[in-house]
């Protein structure tokens, strides 16, 4: 009866560990992911034009700043001014849509990605409208009917937001040109996931202390610290969408210039 009953009592201990086993798999990955966007929203309606060459990035860099990267890789011109009231002041620089027609007759009804890397200034405020770039106007088209759906003028497309996609980009800091050892301002370049950010901060290398840094126009962002600042330079980006946060640890390095570009090695996906 003894080793009946420790059995018993080494089988429910056994069931009990496979219990907490199994819950802490599920707790872990739950965790884990909940940090990741679920970027995606339902179809909507808004209005369409397009800019630019027929073939081109629409404007040499946008409102956003991202300069002559709109019509290079990851980009590769597949990239849309919007209406003010999906620009939200530049906050929404960098996030990822899909664009598709289906009521002229040279749409191909699908879907395309496509990048916010400018404001449409002459777009209703009210309203949602995508001036997209002719490279991406085009790819709605039928094959071989790119010509005749630019030709269309407004048209009704279909818009939903999702995640972006650089195929393993990791985030890159372009530094403003105007910037010197009180001030420095970036451009953060290839948020993967959300696309776009709702804070960043800095840290010096001699401190502990992260440091609010402000949006100062589309996807720059500035600290103004009117005193010496101190490299390296960690770089601390929170998510506007899901508000998951990363940091890219000394990304700036000492005897950094105006004007050249540090790649980190995190991304959000």
């Amino acid at each position: 009866m003894a080793a009946i009953r420790l059995s018993w009592f080494s089988l429910c201990l056994l069931q009990l560990l496979a219990l907490f086993c199994y819950f802490e798999l599920c707790f872990s990955f739950k965790t884990k992911h909940l940090g990741l966007s679920v970027v995606g929203t339902p179809w909507s309606s808004a209005g369409a034009t397009w800019y630019g060459s027929p073939d081109g990035a629409g404007s040499d860099g946008g409102s956003c700043g991202y300069g002559k990267l709109v019509s290079q890789t990851p980009f590769s011109s597949m990239v849309t001014g919007i209406s003010p009231s999906l620009y939200n002041s530049g906050k929404e620089c960098g996030a990822c849509y899909q664009v598709k027609c289906t009521k002229h007759p040279s749409c191909s009804g699908k879907p395309v990605r496509v990048v916010i890397t400018d404001l449409c200034p002459g777009c209703l405020s009210e309203s949602a409208h995508f001036d997209l770039s002719g490279t991406s106007f085009g790819a709605m088209a039928l094959p071989g009917q790119e010509e005749k759906l630019r030709d269309a003028g407004v048209l009704e497309i279909r818009y939903s937001r999702v995640a972006c996609d650089y195929s393993g980009k990791t985030i890159a800091f372009h530094v403003d040109q105007g910037s010197n050892s009180n001030y420095l301002a970036t451009v953060v370049e290839f948020e993967e996931g959300d696309g776009d950010l709702g804070a960043v901060a800095l840290k010096e290398g001699s401190s502990e202390e992260w440091r609010v840094m402000q949006q100062s126009w589309g996807a720059v962002w500035k600290l103004d610290a009117g005193s010496q600042l101190h490299p390296p330079f960690s770089i601390k980006l929170t998510s506007k969408y899901s508000g998951q946060t990363l940091v890219a640890k000394d990304v700036i390095p000492e005897g950094w210039k105006p004007g050249a570009t540090y790649r980190s090695v995190v991304n959000y996906l």
